[in-house]
């Protein structure tokens, strides 16, 4: 593999754009710093595939990312790889209003063949490769120039092993037919809704208190406010006012500007300056929400109750072991709150729904209505279907789920 030294000349990086455009995909991460500002500094892009791979800088004078950007979110013929890339994703949207696609991540790819939640990059290189990666540079303050050659080595080997992982985990994807698992997975994640920076909807980040209207009406104009506040500073939200002292505020709202000196989180002098102003401005000046934002209601179904609740846990123990049987991540096959809704009578659920059902779903169901049963063969727990069980073991059967419903319990 050709590794080029650093570009920081735009001819140079549309020379590379139009070779990396002529194969079936590209494999890419980012650097940035995030800490001190509203919006991700974008500090160093890395790109590869299997023939050549490079680190470009797009903080060099004069250094023009279009050739780059059209590759990542107007080639539809080139696959886009990314490890963990929701922030890699994010910083494109912020510089374009558009996703890379299509995409395809590695860190979602391992949870439908193996039993990986979130496997970081270190790992998945060690597992597909037996090397380790050397950690020393992944802290380094990525703004800050020049580069070192140690720093920009480990940048590019980011893509350099993920160009060889790639086609070994699509392999593996094909060979266990899993790949239509990840269809919806890979179009959540190039979503462009998921990274748009709505400021009718920032309070939703936020636990809302209750759903009064007044209150609730508070807190969106209070979020909208918050979030103009930092990007014109071009500092986190959080520095402004914290998530709990906004909702604070939109309960409790102060009579006069004064008062804000007696809000938690809220230093002394925010009774006289500015920025208090406008915050009491947005407080006097805000409407209650209207009905048709309101948040919905949890939808629940049958209170759990005891014995709903042992019912969630049964379910919780058939997915460990459906998981350990098929070699899959639990979270790529249902969460916790879903399976307790179908405890609760809930139907209406992804686990429910196509290949979730075949997998996983199917079953889990046939559990809630007494359908299915677990037993112990060999040492080895595995279920059981209730009509496949001879009449004369039936109670044997029964006593040994009612076992079982009390270790998952226990």
């Amino acid at each position: 593999m050709q590794i080029h030294p650093l570009i920081t000349k735009t001819e140079e990086l549309a020379e590379l754009c139009e070779r990396l455009a002529k194969h079936d995909f590209v494999c890419v991460d980012t650097e940035f710093m995030r800490e001190n500002t509203y919006y991700p500094l974008l500090c160093l892009i890395q790109i590869g595939n299997e023939e050549e791979a490079a680190a470009i800088d797009p903080l060099a004078k004069g250094m023009d990312m279009t050739p780059l950007l059209d590759l990542m979110c107007d080639n539809e013929d080139v696959l886009k790889i990314f490890h963990a890339g929701g922030q890699d994703v994010e910083i494109i949207y912020n510089l374009t209003g558009k996703t890379p696609h299509p995409i395809f991540d590695t860190q979602i790819a391992m949870m439908a063949i193996s039993q990986s939640e979130q496997i970081g990059y270190a790992n998945l290189v060690e597992s597909w490769l037996n090397k380790t990666i050397d950690k020393g540079a992944r802290f380094t303050d990525w703004s800050r120039r020049p580069l070192t050659e140690r720093q920009i080595e480990y940048a590019i080997g980011d893509v350099t092993y993920l160009a060889k992982i790639f086609p070994k985990i699509l392999n593996r994807l094909v060979k266990t037919d899993r790949g239509h698992w990840l269809n919806a997975e890979m179009e959540k994640l190039a979503d462009p809704s998921n990274y748009a920076n709505d400021l009718d909807v920032a309070w939703k980040r936020i636990r809302s208190p209750g759903r009064n209207p007044a209150v609730l009406g508070r807190l969106k104009a209070l979020a909208a406010w918050r979030e103009k506040e930092a990007q014109d500073k071009d500092i986190p939200r959080g520095r402004i006012i914290r998530d709990e002292t906004l909702a604070d505020l939109a309960s409790h709202p102060p009579k006069k500007q004064a008062d804000l000196a007696k809000v938690r989180g809220l230093s002394n002098a925010w009774k006289e300056n500015d920025i208090g102003k406008r915050l009491m401005r947005v407080l006097e000046t805000a409407e209650p929400m209207d009905k048709s934002e309101m948040p919905e209601k949890a939808k629940r179904g049958a209170p759990l109750g005891k014995e709903g609740a042992l019912v969630a846990d049964l379910l919780k123990l058939l997915l460990k072991i459906r998981s350990r049987e098929i070699d899959v991540a639990s979270r790529l096959l249902t969460r916790s709150d879903e399976m307790e809704a179908l405890a609760a009578g809930l139907r209406n659920l992804p686990i429910l729904e196509g290949w979730r059902y075949e997998v996983f779903g199917k079953d889990a169901l046939d559990l809630v209505e007494g359908k299915l049963a677990f037993a112990v063969e060999k040492g080895r727990l595995k279920m059981t279907h209730i009509d496949d069980v001879p009449a004369s073991a039936a109670t044997g059967d029964a006593e040994q789920t009612e076992t079982s419903a009390d270790t998952a319990a226990e």
